[in-house]
């Protein structure tokens, strides 16, 4: 899609925007531009890369209106919202790092040892995981029971493994981890189900201001929160985390630290299964590479 096509489809639902466009071609679902309008203001605009996100485009929506409701942080205004495109205003801060889209190369946009950054995670974090569940049904949102947990994961394996293969190193972890009572929750809360740095936007100072991306917004496991970070700051800062999150309230289990490491090994499973239900040849073989398949 050009520019011009761009334009077209902004000028549709009610956007004029000027050529002077930029864009970032990380995104799975979403090819993400940056755009001005012809009065000068700055927005993100969204544009599906498949023709059937337009259910998942209504549930973020959903999300987002229960979200900004809680959180002290920015989160994304959503002004336009179709299954063509999603558009809103540039929020404030960037996010504390990008890749760039052809190189994979690491920018951050903060110190990553900036120590006002973990304890601004930590509160945010409590400020979500405290959403309610009367809210989130409220607004018709997923909510996994802990005895849904381990059921989730042994279907992604099941499928990813009959679909895509995996090393048997890698299946004999999961199954450990499956089958460790210990490590599992007895208690589910909101969370943002994708959050790490590069959805986290954070101001010059290093305080957290701002997530975006809220697709997999859902009551489920926490540690689903936590290993993103452990994943781009390694475990002492998890443990520092974890730490500050539980001083501010945060309600937390003997074996939080050790699911996280397991969720954040379990990164692949998720990409597999994502990369089977888009049927995307590049993601395909990016999957196969992280579940350690010839």
């Amino acid at each position: 899609m050009k520019i011009k096509d761009i334009q077209k489809l902004a000028e549709e639902h009610g956007l004029a925007l000027t050529d002077e466009m930029k864009f970032n071609e990380m995104g799975i679902d979403f090819k993400v531009g940056f755009a001005t309008d012809k009065k000068g203001r700055q927005w993100l605009l969204r544009i599906p890369r498949r023709n059937n996100l337009g259910e998942q485009i209504e549930n973020e929506k959903r999300i987002l209106r229960l979200v900004k409701k809680h959180l002290s942080v920015q989160v994304p205004d959503w002004q336009i919202a179709t299954p063509k495109l999603v558009a809103y205003p540039l929020l404030k801060d960037k996010p504390a790092l990008t890749f760039d889209a052809k190189t994979y190369a690491v920018t951050w946009n903060m110190d990553k040892e900036n120590p006002n950054y973990v304890p601004s995670l930590a509160k945010t974090l409590v400020e979500l995981h405290g959403i309610s569940q009367k809210d989130v049904l409220k607004n018709g949102l997923k909510v996994m029971e802990p005895n849904d947990l381990r059921p989730e994961i042994a279907d992604r394996l099941r499928l990813v493994k009959t679909e895509l293969g995996i090393d048997s190193a890698l299946e004999v972890r999961y199954r450990k981890w499956l089958d460790n009572d210990v490590l599992w929750p007895d208690f589910t809360q909101f969370i943002h189900g994708d959050l790490y740095a590069g959805h986290v936007l954070t101001s010059k100072d290093g305080v957290v201001s701002g997530i975006i991306d809220w697709s997999t917004g859902q009551i489920s496991d926490i540690s689903q929160d936590f290993s993103g970070h452990v994943s781009v700051f390694g475990e002492e800062s998890l443990k520092q985390l974890i730490t500050e999150y539980k001083k501010l309230g945060g309600r937390v289990w003997a074996k939080l630290f050790d699911q996280t490491i397991e969720r954040a090994a379990a990164a692949p499973l998720a990409y597999g299964l994502f990369a089977i239900e888009t049927q995307d040849d590049v993601h395909i073989s990016g999957a196969k590479a992280q579940l350690g398949v010839d």
